[in-house]
């Protein structure tokens, strides 16, 4: 307990970044390399959203492609996390990051000779979604490995913030490229920001600190660290949490670009602008936990930022012009800022050293849920429209929240 209010005191206080670890060559490219993954899947994700959109016309085709980007960390997760324990972080970042440059490259090749189709991207989106069902398992245990245990959650905010950045340039950027340069535009901007991401990569020093000691067969791995969930109260309640986001809050995101076309009547840049206010809240609430929070507090940050983010969903869906949107949109950022900070670090905090790797894929499992929640949502779009298919899923959502309360009070 006094190494997480130990970690607690450092989160609080945005200037306690010791030079040691923050001035670490390895932190700032492990740091690099999630910035790109980042970026590219928001750049992607709204410009796929459109791309499909504009050929089907159909909101569970969005949703469903989607639902491939998430697919894998359930399908994969749990087996991530105990294989992690048995490689070395740094070759695997590399072959993961030239697995998503050849994909990216592919399907601008084919986007530049006129025969990209929606299953092209679909399988893209699949692909693409393996290397992200990896982040948790390999890159984020490497920067704890980088920095130390107390500078772990610091380095969470900083890493968030990154991702809140992104969600706010991507999107913006997504729309531009794809009105200027079409879908071939945008997995060309892929294949470039993901070389600079492999050079970074490649002038690691960090080595995995487990490399050939662990010998716990896989399954069993996968199997023990289950155990550790179930026994451990506040483990538990974190990963009850992420389950229930990820099944009703999570998906909306889907929606945002069909709702900004179908019923704001914005174009491909205008909804790339409206998306990014999502990451300018992220970011800004980034800020605000890296900043004010002080020890004793984590857990009312997760869950009031799970609270916040699902409730301007709803409101999101329900507002009839795009600047109460954007404003909604906002403030769900901010609310799922301080959720996203906070559960990556609660996991990593509340586990044992020697089990990280497991617990941070099995958290990967609960956050890969999030497939049959983009199957409902997209099923409920198609037959009631994406704005009432949001509403009802954040009022899941909530709903969720309030009957599993005993499951999750102790945070």
């Amino acid at each position: 307990m006094s190494q997480i209010n130990s970690a607690r005191r450092v989160a609080g206080r945005a200037c306690a970044f010791a030079p040691r670890d923050f001035g670490s060559r390895d932190f700032w490219r492990l740091w690099y390399a999630g910035l790109v993954s980042f970026m590219v899947r928001w750049i992607e994700t709204l410009a796929v959203a459109v791309f499909v959109f504009q050929h089907t016309h159909s909101p569970f085709a969005v949703a469903m492609n989607a639902m491939l980007r998430l697919l894998p960390m359930g399908l994969f997760g749990a087996f991530l996390g105990a294989w992690a324990e048995r490689i070395e972080r740094r070759t695997t970042l590399v072959g993961i990051i030239i697995a998503t440059l050849l994909t990216d490259g592919a399907l601008a090749a084919l986007a530049c000779v006129g025969v990209l189709t929606v299953w092209h991207v679909a399988v893209g989106s699949f692909v693409n979604g393996l290397a992200w069902a990896a982040d948790n398992p390999v890159r984020r245990v490497a920067m704890g490995e980088a920095v130390g245990t107390e500078q772990m959650s610091t380095a969470m905010s900083v890493d968030v913030a990154a991702n809140n950045g992104s969600r706010m340039l991507g999107p913006v950027i997504g729309g531009l490229v794809l009105a200027v340069g079409g879908i071939a535009g945008v997995y060309a901007l892929g294949v470039v920001l993901y070389g600079t991401s492999l050079v970074a990569v490649l002038g690691l020093s960090v080595r995995s600190q487990v490399s050939g000691r662990v010998r716990v067969p896989v399954l069993a791995g996968i199997a023990e660290g289950l155990r550790l969930a179930r026994q451990h109260e506040k483990l538990f309640g974190t990963l009850v949490v992420t389950v229930i986001y990820n099944l009703f809050a999570w998906p909306f995101t889907s929606m945002v670009p069909v709702i900004a076309q179908g019923h704001l009547g914005l174009g491909a840049a205008g909804t790339g602008v409206l998306a990014s206010m999502d990451g300018l809240g992220a970011l800004l609430g980034a800020l605000v936990v890296a900043v004010a929070v002080r020890e004793g507090h984590y857990g009312q940050v997760y869950i009031g930022g799970f609270i916040v983010y699902s409730a301007m969903l709803i409101a999101f869906a329900l507002m009839p012009a795009p600047l109460p949107a954007g404003a909604a949109l906002l403030l769900e950022g901010i609310g799922g800022s301080g959720y996203s900070i906070m559960q990556a670090t609660l996991v990593y905090l509340y586990a044992p050293p020697e089990m990280r790797s497991r617990m941070l894929g099995l958290l990967s499992v609960c956050i890969g849920v999030g497939p049959l929640g983009f199957l409902q949502l997209g099923l409920m779009a198609d037959a009631i429209g994406a704005q009432w298919a949001t509403v009802a899923t954040g009022l899941e959502s909530l709903t969720a929240l309030a009957l599993t309360y005993p499951l999750w009070r102790m945070l």
